[in-house]
């Protein structure tokens, strides 16, 4: 039997990627089980939800409840790693870090050449993942070997005066631990998901002797998302500073972030591209996930007298506003949206406030006979991969939504998973 690979999740929700790797038996319905991708376990976690009051650690909630009582740290992580530090806990050692994490301002106040290295902006959680990277390398150079990160597709542009300046402080801080990095943005409907989620996922190897341009097209996210390179490929160097970065990358301010949707770094050394994705499986739609009428409470039916509401905020608009800070008048403009959403068609985004009852933009509606209503947790859960009914662990519709809206797609990570695992 092959070795586990061990696994800490950082930012853990509700188990996104854990499920991806690990896979899972849907005992409500058999055809939605997930293989596991390898022989993947997770032997840490940790999940904070701020402000840290009890009520608000729903999803650390989730996570025990179909993990085990031990199975996440539910405590702020820059105390946990500071708590390290001090010897006043443990973190064990493992093969592989995964976590997703916010898109931030990680501009650096400190260069490398300084006593103590790298300081990055306070509260922003890129730094603690930079942080448990070394403090894992630091236990020993066979540590972390494997680091798979997810974020909003923005990353690859932030910030609008600097474009793509954080992502390549993130690929500078990764360089400088050894590592060499494949980045790739999928749209996890271009691959027969049943839900149009566009992220970017970030894998990282230690000491891999990987060949620049070959890896662009044979690496593991173009096996696990086959793709067609479209228009120029690009070649980008990375300071080895991340300080270096923070101030002189793309200085002159160009409008376009030199970061495409795929891309390698090998030795700071970066070639990127555009791409047309390649999938010829099965593709699923909304509909596919929609639970029988007589599950659905009545308070997702949708009063006739809200139909026009709803109808309205989903059309397109063009208003006359005024820049409260500067007087200024300028005309704000939005297209239109389905109303109601197809059910023929994989779904929008899932925004973490999809609960609640009130019209909005950006909640779903559908139309099932004659009767217009919201998307139930249980059908948001299985939009994003996992089993149906997993978010129902005692917290509130409003949560659930909200803990959907914060995870990924499980199928994602698990096809990334499967290319790891090959590779080793």
């Amino acid at each position: 039997m092959a070795k586990a690979i061990t696994v800490a999740e950082l930012f853990a929700g509700v188990g996104g990627f854990r499920l991806g790797l690990e896979g899972y038996k849907d005992s409500s319905n058999k055809a939605n089980n997930l293989p596991k991708a390898g022989t993947f376990k997770t032997i840490w976690a940790n999940q904070w939800e701020p402000p840290g009051s009890p009520t608000r650690q729903f999803a650390a909630n989730c996570y025990r409840t179909h993990f085990g009582n031990d199975s996440v740290v539910n405590e702020d992580i820059n105390k946990v790693l500071n708590e390290y530090e001090q010897g006043l806990r443990d973190i064990p050692s493992v093969d592989m870090v995964v976590g997703g994490f916010p898109c931030q301002d990680y501009s650096v106040a400190k260069p490398l050449s300084q006593s103590g290295g790298i300081e990055g902006k306070k509260g922003v959680l890129w730094w603690d993942i930079y942080k448990f990277l070394k403090i894992q390398l630091d236990k020993s150079p066979k540590n972390a070997e494997w680091c798979l990160l997810e974020n909003v597709d923005r990353l690859l542009k932030s910030p609008a005066s600097q474009r793509g300046r954080d992502f390549a402080i993130i690929l500078s801080c990764l360089a400088s631990l050894g590592y060499c990095v494949e980045w790739r943005v999928v749209n996890s409907a271009a691959y027969g998901f049943s839900q149009r989620r566009k992220r970017v996922y970030i894998l990282a190897r230690r000491n891999a002797n990987w060949e620049l341009s070959e890896r662009l097209t044979s690496g593991i996210m173009s096996r696990a998302f086959p793709f067609n390179p479209v228009g120029n490929i690009s070649y980008v160097d990375i300071p080895k500073d991340p300080f270096v970065a923070t101030k002189d990358f793309n200085s002159e301010g160009s409008k376009t972030s030199p970061f495409l949707d795929a891309g390698v770094m090998v030795d700071n050394r970066v070639i990127t591209c555009k791409v047309e994705e390649v999938y010829k499986g099965q593709f699923k739609t909304l509909g596919d996930v929609l639970s029988p009428e007589s599950e659905i409470p009545d308070n997702f039916f949708v009063d006739d007298s809200q139909l026009e509401r709803w109808e309205k905020l989903k059309s397109s608009k063009r208003e006359e506003r005024i820049n409260k800070y500067t007087g200024q008048t300028y005309f704000y403009s939005e297209g239109s949206m389905a109303f109601p959403d197809l059910l023929t068609n994989p779904s929008r985004t899932i925004l973490t406030g999809e609960g609640g009852t009130s019209p909005s933009r950006f909640k779903h509606i559908i139309k099932i006979g004659e009767r217009y209503r919201r998307l139930v947790p249980d059908e948001l859960d299985q939009l994003q991969g996992f089993p149906k009914g997993w978010t129902n662990t005692g917290m509130s519709d409003n949560n659930r939504a909200f803990c959907m809206g914060n995870a990924l797609v499980v199928g994602v990570v698990n096809r990334i998973g499967k290319e790891i695992y090959k590779e080793l």
